[in-house]
């Protein structure tokens, strides 16, 4: 009996025969992807100077050109049989519907965030997007969970403002940060 149970798990296991059309329907989103990239790259003026020779175009075009490398590449995979294997140690029950309540949650803490991160500022609205994140998710450790958001705002709020220059929006802590 346990044979039939390991035959059946390598049957369902084995590629499936013929070329997946889909994967080409990937490799055409990333050709587009790429032509849109290098058309956007082209489009930035082209400034130069002593202490940055290339501009700021190279970078978009030279990613654009390995996007549209990396299709290339795919479809002549797919086209010589190539598949993907399938997930062996993905730990979901697919008889499961969606939990759309997670989903719902989720989703509102996104837009809680994009609402409020002009009014509030990054720190206040990214701690509520990562507590929200984390009750979402159906941790319950209310306290720890505040603390530990309030810890990665302030954080990445430094994070952009030091180590990147760039500056997230202060809100109402404006001259406090």
């Amino acid at each position: 009996m346990s044979s039939q149970v390991d035959e059946r798990s390598v049957e369902d296991a084995r590629p499936p025969q013929g070329k997946d059309r889909a994967q080409y329907g990937m490799c055409a989103f990333l050709v587009l992807v790429g032509i849109a990239v290098i058309v956007d790259g082209l489009g930035i003026p082209h400034i130069t100077s002593s202490t940055d020779p290339v501009g700021p175009r190279a970078v978009p075009v030279i990613l654009g050109a390995l996007l549209l490398l990396v299709a290339v590449a795919y479809a002549v995979d797919v086209a010589r049989g190539g598949h993907g294997e399938p997930e062996a140690g993905e730990d979901v029950d697919l008889s499961q519907g969606t939990d759309w309540r997670t989903v719902l949650l989720l989703i509102g803490a996104f837009v809680v965030n994009a609402v409020l991160i002009e009014r509030l500022g990054w720190v206040i609205s990214g701690a509520l997007l990562f507590w929200g994140t984390a009750f979402a998710l159906g941790n319950r450790h209310y306290v720890r969970n505040l603390l530990i958001a309030v810890t990665m705002s302030l954080t990445t709020f430094y994070a952009f403002a030091i180590g990147l220059g760039v500056n997230l929006p202060a809100g109402v802590l404006q001259g406090i940060l």
